[in-house]
């Protein structure tokens, strides 16, 4: 009598999903006991950025703060804080926040509209590496050379001085050298900023969904109202926060504005005249009362700056 074949049924979802998920806690349980190693060597490859870090920044920036609460002689003191009542102290923190200011928001527009600009172009076209490779050469030039370019050119006898006032009568220069004096120093200034603007600010405009384009137009939306209602309010974050960079980045220039300016005038340039000639009279160490004065400013700043790229961070998910 011939036996009847078995039949095996296979297997009920419930069980094969618990046999999925026993598998994936085994593989994440090995995976999490690897995730220690890696960590570890990660920390040794940042050890030489650390040591660099430690030598060059923290050690001369607690060094060259702290020495504004010490007299000469090496004694603790708050008088030196005085220093901040002076006018000519609050003049310079003046003149460097509008500096500041007025370079971080024409660069910051500027670099905004080149960046909306640079949409049309292939991100591996020609053009576009050119002027990616430019923004990140430009954005590091400053100093003396950048000086000396702009006095050859719209300095008193520079190129473009020359043309204007032999061709058309017009004397850029003829309320004073414009080089030379704390506004004009925006001109220079912008030359570095705009590149900045379009590194940091591009990867967020590079950000924005071809699909949410499509979608308000698909419900009727013009360009106009789409930049206004979804393009502005998404890029809104990344925006403040280059701009809060652009204002870093000029407050703490020394190098461009020392070689166009022989006195203060702006923070950096007052601390090396205190660093050569005391001029606060009865206030010690001013230079370092001027350091604290500016890592607070910087301080607050990139606070603001790391907030605003979290913020920004979400839609580049």
């Amino acid at each position: 009598m011939a036996s009847a074949p078995v039949t095996v049924a296979p297997p009920r979802k419930g069980v094969v999903r618990q046999r999925r998920a026993a598998e994936g806690q085994t593989t994440t349980g090995r995976g999490a006991g690897a995730r220690p190693r890696r960590r570890g060597i990660a920390w040794v490859g940042l050890t030489p950025f650390a040591v660099y870090v430690l030598l060059f920044l923290a050690i001369p920036a607690v060094l060259a703060v702290a020495s504004g609460f010490f007299t000469d002689s090496g004694t603790l003191t708050l008088a030196n804080l005085a220093a901040f009542g002076n006018p000519e102290i609050l003049g310079a923190f003046a003149g460097s926040f509008g500096l500041s200011a007025v370079s971080a928001v024409l660069g910051a527009l500027i670099g905004a509209v080149v960046c909306v600009a640079l949409l049309a172009l292939r991100p591996d076209g020609l053009v576009r590496s050119m002027i990616d490779a430019a923004s990140s050469v430009l954005a590091q030039f400053g100093g003396v050379m950048l000086a000396f370019a702009f006095i050859a050119t719209i300095g008193i006898q520079g190129l473009v001085s020359v043309w204007l006032r032999d061709t058309f009568g017009w004397d850029i220069n003829g309320g004073g050298p414009i080089l030379y004096q704390v506004p004009g120093l925006v001109i220079p200034y912008l030359y570095f900023q705009v590149p900045l603007m379009v590194l940091t600010f591009m990867p967020a405009v590079e950000g924005l969904k071809p699909q949410w384009g499509e979608a308000a137009a698909t419900l009727g939306a013009s360009r106009t109202t789409y930049w206004r209602r979804v393009g502005v309010p998404v890029l809104a974050p990344a925006f403040w926060g280059s701009l809060l960079l652009l204002f870093a980045n000029a407050f703490s220039s020394f190098a461009t504005a020392a070689a166009l300016i022989a006195q203060g005038g702006i923070v950096p340039l007052t601390i090396r005249q205190q660093l050569t000639s005391e001029t606060v009279v009865g206030v010690q160490n001013v230079a370092g009362v001027l350091a604290l004065g500016m890592v607070v400013v910087m301080a607050v700043v990139m606070v603001a700056y790391s907030a605003l790229q979290r913020r920004a961070s979400r839609w580049q998910r």
